[in-house]
């Protein structure tokens, strides 16, 4: 069973999937830079060429795929939970591990983050801070509705998370750490 973390964009979703990854000695994959592998473009590209909904079916598909692997840590992109298929999924995979941050962390971080502008389209036609709010806001009840394990990533070193996680996976995830 694989690993999902969830939250929005700045959360850490990869740096502490990474983290987590190395040391459950498992393999970690971005499901946002593994679509734009896929696609051999970014995400802004997609959007733009051929819009969000088929950047969505793409991340629904891939989705499910990493899914269904084992002994893998996956970050899923802060839209997967649109979907009401890949909650399902999410759900029944494994563990799933939802870093909360705040609208003014998560914009710090955004904006601290030179790929994002490049490879992340903007989501609506408002400010930074309003559209991370307004995005926030409605995505907050499907995150804790996948969520197995909730944190709060506002304020917590990637290696502090990575060890919140580890004290809180099941059993069998901790037994497998230690060998």
């Amino acid at each position: 069973m694989p690993i999902i973390f969830i939250g929005y964009r700045g959360s850490g979703k990869s740096a502490v999937g990474a983290c987590v990854a190395d040391r459950l000695g498992w393999r970690f994959v971005d499901a946002d830079v593994e679509i734009e592998r896929r696609a051999g473009r970014t995400i802004r590209e997609i959007f733009a060429e051929q819009g969000e909904s088929h950047f969505r079916d793409i991340e629904r598909q891939v989705l499910a795929e990493l899914l269904s692997e084992s002994d893998l840590v996956i970050a899923a992109g802060g839209g997967a939970i649109l979907s009401a298929e890949t909650r399902e999924r999410l759900k029944c995979a494994g563990p799933v591990i939802y870093l909360k941050v705040s609208p003014g962390v998560a914009e710090q971080r955004i904006a601290s983050d030179v790929t994002t502008s490049e490879r992340r389209p903007a989501l609506m036609d408002l400010p930074r801070r309003a559209e991370i709010e307004t995005t926030m806001a409605a995505r907050a009840l499907l995150y804790e509705e996948c969520a197995t394990i909730t944190l709060d990533a506002d304020a917590k070193t990637v290696s502090a998370l990575a060890d919140e996680v580890m004290r809180l996976l099941p059993a069998e995830y901790r037994r497998e750490a230690a060998t």
